[in-house]
């Protein structure tokens, strides 16, 4: 019996334990898995099923034999099996709980190892191509990189993408759109190789890292870079860090290096990069040009890395904030030079013919205003007060004849300038200007390393015009002031990019007057240039704040536009004018002095600036001000009605300006009063012989009441000179008393006075604030106006009034009305005066440029005479052969890139190539978008100049099936066109017929 009992309990022994092994392999594919159990996956593989050793040991390996020779009670068998499994399903439990608890802390690195050397036979670290790494290449071997297109190109390595179990679930920070702050560079080494012979570089980076936060993850940016190898060690020689794998992730354009350890916080780390790329066909990253000289193509390697390029030249913190101190060499042939932001500390000569130039250690700076260059280039040298050498750089031939001695000179005495201005010494030892024939913009201001397209900055000023001399001074003067606002203090995030862009922007029209005192450029031309051209555009309802939310990459590329460039210059220019132009300079002397070699918000900006005022007994809270300004978009039209009351109360009002009229009707938000400013709102009081003083009423609420003394022969004026960014419109009475000012004796208003008037009542019209007619009449009295700022902005405001209407049957109208209002300041004029040798004599800029304003005005309306003489300057090449200038635009040997866009749209501005133009457009769209797609504003500008003159429900249903085709594509440039070309569509509707009407009643009396 005993036997048999021994046996019967045996066999449910035996039952049993098979039951519990099929449940605990139920239990096992059961569990769900989760990538938070991959960092211990080798506990799995070698049967432990991810419990300790311990529990392995004393549950999972009891002897059998054991088993057969002990009698146990029924009810303790089941005890005991209800401990085990109890016991295994705790342990599993605590197992998944502490995978979990280590993905957030530390002790991750035990188990990242223990996974990592199970994908890695041999402990090695995972590479992007092992076959490839640590490889040397000799001078002109030719090396691989990722292609453009996002292949490979024959001989690069093979980037591995993220594992897929990485891709699931974890925190995965090359996923986010912006770097993770983890860590901070410190300094780059950066050392390269280029080879001009096959366009390729190689490169090394050894970059000094701060670690913020412990991670196991490095995060930068890269770009079309093939790495090679990989390093990573601490700074205080612990020996390295050994890397798990390494990979490109294109969507961000970073570049992961995994670690098999964690980065400690506060201690500093080295990581090497060892890379090659191409040397670009395209204008950005580190791209080639060319020129002939002696009937021999040469060639020269430049960069472009502002905004987001430097990344496509090498792997690197490539955010704004990211500030670190470059040490470069560069290795190439010795029949090159090379240069960079800073002076050559010394030069070593090699057998082969081939030199390493090191460069010295640059200060703290963002790697968007890194630079370098690699030509046959000879340059000319000045050396200012301080003792900053000044070099120009540029193609041997350009540098002997001198054309680029204006602009050495210029620059000099600009330097001085700044310095004496912002009381902060220019901060290196030199500033080189590079001439190159290719660049996808007028100019870049990288730090020591300026470089500018050929065209716009030598000339020769023994025959160049005034106009043309006139842009290559603004072009640099834009440059050198970046060297303090945006090289030395830089924003902190692009999304304040006009804190460096509209400073510039706006000392351009400063600087200018420093060099040329009497041409009045803040005062006046600044009015035309920049307030009224960007007024146009604010004015949309697809505009933006001066300051935008950047989230994306493309974001970047987005707020580099009029808004942020000429709106900021703007709103600087009220800035200084309501603070007062010598509080204003000290506040910037302060703000320089306080953030050089950092980085700054507009907070700090306008914190710096109250306190200056402060300093002067003034207390206004400027970023309470400035934020209604730089955080809304638009601007307000004042609106200041009741003139010649008996009590002597005017009534002022403002609203959201736009010229979409049913927006403010169908849109909430441009209706209601959350669109508010304060204003700085200047008034002056006058009648036929006499102007009051300046008076400054601040406006912050929709209406308002303000008592002022008026009799009924007084008219009032605000916006004193236009200093402030806004309009103003006014009763019909005032209007009618302002035109009698300006046709019995314009000149008791300001010249600027009197080119704003025109401005906002050209506008007000448009937008259907005011009379077709009342800009009209205003213009009447041009033919004694003999200053050129109010014919300039008379000009461009019948410029596109002139062609809405062009197309129309009635238009000899309007043409006739506009020459009748031109013809006697053209004949008194008359056309430039030819010297025996066939150049024209120079006038004064002042009366050069109103005399180009008035004829280009009667040869666009058609005077006889002005066609006659403009046939003896030009010929007719361009009006019958414009299909072949069109094409020729593509052609880059021909028409460069940076000038085919100015091609296809003067076409466009003809109304017999309009047409040819805008099909132009769309058959070449593709290519256009390519070439210029990533160019900053260049699409932006081709669209708006293509578009701009469409007018009728066709066009507009052309341009809307066009944009469909292309959905998400320059979006925001295509959301303005349609917005304009619907206005255009809208004014014909309902104006067109008030202005003609208007127009033939004028022309009968």
């Amino acid at each position: 019996m005993a036997l048999d009992v021994e046996r019967e309990q045996e066999e449910k022994k035996r039952k049993k334990k098979k039951r519990r092994k099929k449940r605990e392999r139920g239990e096992k594919s059961s569990v769900p898995f989760s990538p938070m159990m991959i960092e211990d996956d080798s506990a799995l593989r070698t049967g432990g099923r991810g419990l300790s050793d311990q529990w392995a040991d004393s549950v999972g390996m009891r002897p059998r034999t054991t088993e057969r020779h002990i009698t146990v009670h029924k009810r303790l068998v089941l005890g005991f099996a209800v401990s085990i499994l109890a016991l295994l399903i705790v342990t599993m439990i605590a197992v998944l709980l502490s995978l979990r608890f280590e993905e957030c802390g530390a002790s991750a690195a035990a188990a990242a190892s223990a996974a990592e050397a199970d994908r890695n036979p041999g402990g090695a670290p995972a590479r992007t191509n092992s076959s490839v790494a640590g490889t040397s290449h000799r001078p002109g071997e030719e090396i691989g990189r990722p292609a453009a297109s996002g292949g490979l190109v024959p001989g690069s390595p093979e980037p591995k993408e993220p594992l897929e179990e990485e891709e699931q679930g974890r925190w995965q920070p090359w996923t986010q759109l912006r770097l993770p702050g983890h860590l901070k560079p410190l300094h780059y080494n950066l050392m390269l190789t280029v080879f001009m012979e096959n366009f390729t570089f190689s490169g090394e980076v050894n970059v000094e890292v701060a670690c913020l936060n412990t991670t196991r993850y490095i995060v930068l940016h890269a770009s079309r870079v093939a790495v090679e190898k990989v390093q990573v060690a601490e700074d205080r020689a612990f020996g390295a860090v050994q890397v798990a794998r390494y990979f490109l992730y294109p969507q961000n354009q970073v570049f992961v290096v995994v670690l098999n350890q964690t980065l400690e916080a506060q201690r500093n780390y080295n990581l090497k990069i060892i890379y090659n790329a191409l040397i670009e066909n395209e204008l950005l990253g580190f791209f080639r040009s060319s020129y002939v000289l002696h009937g021999e193509r040469r060639f020269l390697g430049v960069t472009q890395f502002s905004p987001t390029h430097a990344r496509k030249a090498f792997p690197c913190f490539d955010e704004p904030i990211y500030k670190a101190t470059f040490k470069i060499s560069i290795k190439h042939q010795a029949t090159y030079l090379s240069l960079s932001n800073m002076p050559v500390e010394t030069s070593v000569f090699e057998e082969d013919g081939w030199v390493t130039d090191h460069f010295s250690q640059t200060p703290l700076m963002s790697t968007y205003y890194l630079a370098w260059a690699v030509c046959n280039f000879t340059f000319r040298e000045m050396v200012t007060k301080s003792g900053v050498i000044v070099r120009l750089y540029a193609r041997p031939d350009a540098v002997r004849r001198g054309s680029g001695d204006y602009a050495l000179h210029i620059t000099k005495r600009l330097i001085e300038f700044y310095e004496d201005y912002f009381k902060v010494p220019y901060s290196l030892p030199k500033l080189d200007l590079l001439a190159v024939p290719k660049h996808p913009y007028a100019a870049m201001e990288n730090w020591g390393l300026s470089v500018f397209v050929e065209q716009k900055i030598l000339l020769d000023p023994s025959i160049s015009s005034i106009s043309y001399l006139l842009d290559v001074t603004m072009v640099i003067v834009h440059e050198i002031c970046h060297q303090w606002f945006g090289d030395l203090v830089t924003p902190v995030w692009w999304e304040d990019v006009w804190l460096k862009e509209g400073f510039a922007h706006y000392f351009e029209f400063v600087g200018t007057d420093y060099l040329y005192p009497g041409w009045n450029m803040e005062k006046q031309r600044f009015l035309t240039d920049v307030l009224h051209e960007v007024m146009l555009l604010d004015g949309l309802a697809s505009s933006h704040p001066v300051s935008q939310e950047v989230i994306e990459v493309t974001d970047i590329d987005r707020v580099f536009d009029w808004i942020a460039y000429k709106k900021g210059a703007a709103l600087i220019r009220m800035l200084a004018n309501f603070m007062g132009h010598s509080v204003f300079q000290r506040g910037l002397q302060d703000y320089l002095t306080i953030h050089k070699y950092g980085n700054a918000a507009r907070s700090d900006l306008w914190n710096t600036l109250s306190e200056a005022l402060r300093k002067n007994g003034k207390y206004v809270n400027i970023q309470e001000v400035m934020d209604q300004w730089t955080l809304q978009m638009g601007y307000p039209v004042i609106t200041i009605l009741g003139n010649g009351t008996v009590d002597n109360m005017i009534v002022i009002t403002q609203q959201h300006f736009i010229y979409d009229s049913r927006a403010r009707l169908r849109t909430t938000e441009f209706g209601n009063s959350s669109y508010l400013w304060q204003i700085p709102l200047t008034i002056v009081l006058g009648n036929r012989s006499h102007i009051s003083s300046e008076t400054i009423i601040w406006v912050s609420n929709k209406s308002e009441h303000h008592r002022i003394t008026l009799n009924k022969e007084s008219w009032l004026l605000g916006n004193i000179n236009q200093t402030g960014y806004f309009r103003v419109n006014y009763d019909l009475r005032n209007w009618r008393l302002l035109i009698d000012q300006l046709m019995q004796n314009h000149e008791v208003l300001s010249v600027s006075n009197r080119a704003g008037l025109i401005d906002d009542a050209f506008s007000l019209a448009r937008a259907g604030y005011l009379p077709q007619n009342i800009p009209l009449e205003i213009i009447k009295y041009l033919s004694e106006e003999k200053d050129f700022l109010p014919w300039h902005a008379a000009s461009r405001a019948l410029y596109p009034l002139d062609k809405l209407l062009d197309r129309m049957e009635n238009y000899n109208v309007f043409n006739e009305y506009i020459l009748k209002q031109v013809a006697t300041m053209y004949i008194k004029l008359g056309w430039p005066t030819i010297n025996f040798n066939g150049s024209l004599v120079q006038a004064s800029y002042q009366h050069e440029e109103l005399r180009r304003e008035v004829i280009m005005l009667a040869c666009s309306f058609g005077n006889k005479h002005c066609h006659q003489q403009a046939s003896t300057f030009i010929s007719d090449w361009i009006s019958s052969n414009k299909n072949r200038l069109l094409n020729l635009s593509l052609n880059s040997e021909v028409v460069l890139d940076q000038d085919a866009i100015d091609v296809i749209i003067h076409v466009a501005r003809n109304p017999h190539g309009r047409d040819l133009a805008w099909k132009f457009f769309r058959d070449k769209w593709k290519i256009l978008n390519t070439r210029y797609g990533e160019a900053l504003f260049m699409n932006s500008k081709l669209i708006s100049g293509v578009t701009e003159f469409l007018n009728t429900e066709g066009e507009l249903n052309e341009l809307k099936n066009f944009i469909k085709n292309y959905d998400g594509v320059a979006a925001a440039s295509f959301s303005r066109a349609v917005e304009t070309v619907e206005a255009n569509v809208r004014w014909q509707k309902y104006y067109k017929e008030e202005l003609f009407h208007w127009l033939r009643k004028a022309l009968r009396h």
